[in-house]
């Protein structure tokens, strides 16, 4: 039998408890990674994802975490890898989506979503980065086709992705030649929930006529995780084709 590509290494999840965090928590499980999950509200969520990982035979650990705090972040570090004795893969998953009207968007609106998609991967990679860089290991981030294109009523959130896919590019350069900093920009992911009028009108939309899942946007972190340490700086769309439109 093959050896899992990340058995013996360390991964760790921001907002992994739940939806596409959680599928990309596993999907590293599944490749043999040992794997910690954080979490800011979802306490249920993250124990049954805990569940989950060890289930397929793997050490997991959740820590509650504030990415928005430099404390809580230098915490879930230190605890990380004080579990694991090391820490090779980092995926910033932890974010806030939220539509609002540009010309009634409050600095408080605008502050919230910036603090937890751009300072977050920012506080936690800086926080990592000393036993990244021992494990010659690789930072993954999670942006949006929402950082490539304008989405009416969502400006705050668009900037703050574009900022995220800047600081990929910006880290990747500063990091190297140690750790490789790579980008996942998803479209429009489906959950179990979504089955509304505006997903069904994306499939139609898209290219590949349908609706990506959390296992697309997972299967392209495992790529910039276990793939060529050569790929660095990237934005990898996985859209279905909806960018092109």
């Amino acid at each position: 039998m093959p050896i899992a590509p990340l058995s013996g290494k360390a991964a760790l999840v921001t907002g992994g408890a739940r939806r596409i965090g959680r599928q990309i928590a596993l999907a590293l499980a599944q490749v043999g990674a040992d794997v910690a999950i954080t979490y800011l509200s979802s306490d249920a969520e993250a124990a049954a994802t805990v569940s989950a990982l060890e289930a397929l035979g793997r050490r997991a650990l959740a820590l509650p975490c504030d990415v928005r705090s430099e404390s809580s972040v230098r915490d879930a570090i230190v605890a990380t890898v004080a579990c694991f004795g090391r820490l090779d893969v980092l995926v910033n998953n932890a974010a806030i989506f939220e539509e609002a009207p540009l010309e009634s968007l409050s600095v408080a609106q605008w502050d919230a979503v910036f603090e937890t998609n751009a300072r977050g991967p920012f506080l936690v990679a800086r926080e990592a980065l000393p036993h990244l860089r021992a494990a010659r290991g690789r930072i993954i981030n999670i942006g949006s086709l929402g950082g490539q294109h304008a989405w009416t009523g969502h400006a705050h959130y668009c900037a703050s992705k574009a900022a995220l896919h800047m600081l990929t590019q910006a880290t990747a350069k500063s990091f190297a030649p140690e750790v490789t900093v790579n980008c996942v920009a998803p479209g429009w992911i489906d959950m179990d929930e979504d089955s509304t009028p505006d997903a069904q009108r994306f499939a139609a939309r898209t290219p590949m006529r349908r609706n990506g899942a959390a296992e697309d946007v997972a299967q392209a972190v495992l790529f910039f995780a276990t793939g060529p340490s050569f790929v660095t700086g990237q934005i990898l769309s996985v859209d279905g084709g909806l960018g092109l439109i």
